[in-house]
């Protein structure tokens, strides 16, 4: 075999250690995932992007060993893959599991009032959650009734309800302008032609 296709195609590793790498490192970083925080996916500053963005790079040598081989490779992510697809399967069947392993959703502001506590325990900061809801189109906190973080990293908003005086209010603001406009029109009509051309 030329050296060529035999550097690119013959593994300089065990297929045995090539699976058993990639699966140890993937529940691993499963964990390492979940100990971290939701936060770390929702990616709500630089440093989170950055330790996701270096992540891959971190573990690669762990996942692929001293093995640069085209084989090498696709066995590894052959086995990234499958590993991912029988996790996923076997959490869809078993929920409390499922919970167990990505955690529950967490309120951050209930009824319009911001859960201190809660945005301390998932180490996020007022400004961030601002900076999160003004992605959502949010002018600020105030129009949110309701905001949670998901076990995925998603912050999830729900629009503040108007209450009934406020409702009743910009209905009466409303009628007002239709009737200022109503006016305006009538005066319009009302005023005598300029006959002085």
């Amino acid at each position: 075999m030329h050296p060529i296709w035999h550097d690119m195609f013959v593994s300089g590793i065990p297929v045995l250690e090539k699976i058993f790498r990639p699966v140890i490192v993937y529940f691993f970083l499963i964990a390492g995932l979940r100990l971290a925080g939701k936060r770390e996916l929702a990616q709500l500053n630089p440093f989170d992007l950055v330790v996701l963005l270096t992540l891959s790079n971190t573990v690669q040598n762990a996942i692929i060993g001293d093995d640069n081989s085209v084989t090498g490779g696709l066995i590894g992510a052959a086995t990234l893959f499958f590993v991912n697809y029988v996790v996923v399967r076997f959490l869809f069947s078993h929920e409390k599991l499922e919970r167990i392993v990505e955690g529950d959703s967490d309120v951050l502001i209930d009824c319009g009032v911001i859960q201190e506590d809660h945005l301390k325990c998932e180490l996020l900061t007022r400004a961030e959650l601002e900076t999160a809801a003004h992605r959502q189109g949010f002018a600020s906190l105030a129009d949110i009734e309701r905001a949670s973080i998901e076990p995925g990293g998603t912050i999830v908003f729900v629009p503040r309800k108007p209450s009934v005086d406020e409702e009743r209010q910009r209905a009466i603001t409303d009628r007002l302008d239709a009737l200022a406009r109503q006016i305006a029109e009538i005066r319009d009509r009302l005023q005598p032609p300029d006959v002085t051309a």
